[in-house]
């Protein structure tokens, strides 16, 4: 599997008790929501290995997870830092309209009258809305998420942003 198809919505981040479960820092909103996806990839440097959720829950801020297989503290600790990846297709489908962070980031943004802006490489979290990375070979423009206002059209089948935004900016 390319990683292209593998979308990262954690990593493992400690060990909880001794019966082998570990502490999860979840990507998802809600950070639970991660336990609705299995199986899971998990990957550190080259090294990567698919594994099955058995059971998680919340644990206060944390979310803490027994892994198949994994039924000893010193064998759930040495899966301290390898990052979870889980396959696109396991993503429920999108509602029209909406789109995954990970099906914007590597579209080319463009301005109405046609003007190359670069590709979304990012997307900040800023509270009032989410803000776009776009770069070029020159320069990084934080232009704001607001559908319909600054966001006029996104073909994903084009791989391409229409934005009503200042080149300038």
């Amino acid at each position: 599997m390319s990683d292209s198809e593998l979308l990262k919505v954690g990593e493992i981040s400690g060990v909880f008790g001794i019966k082998g479960w570990v502490k999860i820092y979840s990507l998802t909103d809600p950070r639970e929501n991660i336990l609705n996806y299995s199986p899971w990839v998990l990957k550190k440097g080259n090294d990567s290995k698919r594994v099955h959720v058995v059971n998680g829950k919340r644990q206060g801020k944390s979310v803490v997870v027994c892994l198949e297989g994994v039924d000893d503290r010193d064998v759930a600790s040495s899966f301290c830092g390898w990052e979870i990846l889980i396959e696109k297709s396991q993503l429920p489908k999108s509602a029209n309209g909406e789109f995954y962070w990970a099906d914007l980031v590597g579209l080319r943004v463009e301005t109405e009258s046609g003007i190359a802006l670069g590709v979304v490489d990012h997307l900040i979290e800023t509270g009032a809305n989410d803000v776009l990375v776009v770069k070029d070979d020159e320069r990084e423009r934080l232009v704001p998420f607001l559908h319909e206002q600054t966001i006029k059209k996104i073909d994903l089948e084009q791989k391409l942003m229409i934005v009503d935004w200042d080149p300038d900016f």
